[in-house]
This record gives C-alpha cells, structure tokens and sequence, in this order.
C-alpha cells in the first residue's frame, strides 16, 4: 500500500494521530528532504527507513518503489511540509501506481492554500488554485495571463527571490485587485497581510522577503 502522509506546514501539533499511526506501521518513509523529515520523525520517536524522493530523482526511484509495493511492502511519502501532489513530489508516483493496479490512500491534513484563501478575506465559495508561477518574467506574465478575466479567487505559492516580481506582474495583468499574502503559517509569527496588490508591493519595497508566500488574489470583479 501506498500512504499519501499530509505533514504540518509550520506548527507540528497540527499532525493528525492517523499520520503517526501511518508513519510507524510503514516499512519506508519517501521524503522529499530526508534530513528534515528525520528531524519530524524524531520529535514524535519514530524510527523508519528513509530514501530520498523529490522532484529530480523521482524517475531514478520509481522503479524501486514500485517493485516494493508490488511485494506487498508498505510505503509512506512525505513532503516537507503539506500535502504530497500539492506543488509538492507525488503526482508521478500516484500515476504510476494506478496504472499497475496498486493501492493508493491518503491521510489528509495540513496544505498551505485553505488557510491562507480563509484568512485573506476573499470569497471563499469557488477559487483557483495556481501553484508556483514560472521563474522567468514572460513566461510569468503568460502564466498569469491565462486568468485575467477568471471571476474566481486565484491561490499562487511564491519564493521569497521572485514575491516583488510576481507582484509587479500581477498588478500589470490583473489590475489593482484586493489581495493577501500569507507567510508563516500555523508558526508564532503567522502573518497575513491584506490590501490591493500596489499596496501589498510597496509592502515590500523596503524588505527583503522570508520564507515561502502563498498569494490571494481576487477575481475579475463583475462588468468589468
């Protein structure tokens, strides 16, 4: 059986007791980052193997997963924080195990997009979720083309390197939109900054940006 092993984002009592469960029954933990998986492991006493699965080797290391779960060996994957699939290594290895008719769960729990479109302020009720926009600036302004007259909420995820940019871009495709940003999740210092897009840029003008944001952005306002 595979196990899709959602993990905190930020605080790690937001752990589901069925993911401890999942983890310390598995025969192998996949983990995106062994050395901060080892250190979740760790705080909650629990002691698996571990190999190495991301985004750049997940092609090299898919054959030996699925052979282990062809023989009936247990296998959870874990992201660095969040939910397997979701912008996050999985998609891939869920495919393939389909494909050969092998069992596949989830154990849901924390993902960064919820909480932040709740706490933005923003309508709630029908949203798009985009994921990481390309690095580079036009196939940036492309990416965010595509939802230009989209009435609903739009979710992105950004690195703290490309915030200002993503933001400048934003505010050239969309127009001054009502928006959010959200950083820290679940962590001591959560915050959540609200306001039009060339306020949430300005925001930002004097700083250097921490760690990873996920953006609200509200949709195309009606009979515009």
């Amino acid at each position: 059986m595979l196990y899709l092993v959602a993990t905190p984002i930020g605080n790690l009592g937001d752990i589901s007791l069925r993911a401890l469960e999942t983890l310390r029954s598995v025969d192998l933990v996949l983990s995106e980052d062994t050395r901060k998986t080892g250190l979740l492991l760790k705080h909650f006493e629990i002691k698996k193997p571990q190999l190495s699965f991301h985004e750049y080797n997940e092609e090299k290391v898919l054959p030996k997963v699925l052979t282990m779960l062809r023989d009936g060996r247990s296998v959870a994957l874990v992201t660095n924080a969040g939910s397997p699939g979701i912008s996050d290594p999985g998609f891939v290895l869920v495919r393939a195990a389909i494909a050969e008719g092998l069992e596949v769960t989830m154990i849901p729990g924390a993902v960064a997009l919820i909480p932040a479109l709740v706490l933005s302020g923003l309508p709630v009720h029908s949203f798009t979720f985009r994921g990481f926009p390309p690095r580079k600036p036009s196939a940036r302004r492309r990416f965010l083309e595509v939802d230009a007259d989209s009435p609903h909420t739009l979710i992105f995820y950004e690195s703290p390197y490309r915030l200002k940019a993503f933001l400048e871009d934003a505010l050239a495709v969309y127009g001054n939109r009502q928006a959010a940003i959200a950083n820290d999740l679940t962590k001591m210092f959560e915050t959540i900054l609200r306001g039009t897009l060339s306020e949430l840029g300005a925001r930002f003008a004097g700083e250097e940006p921490r760690g990873e944001y996920a953006i609200v952005i509200a949709g195309k306002p009606s009979g515009t």
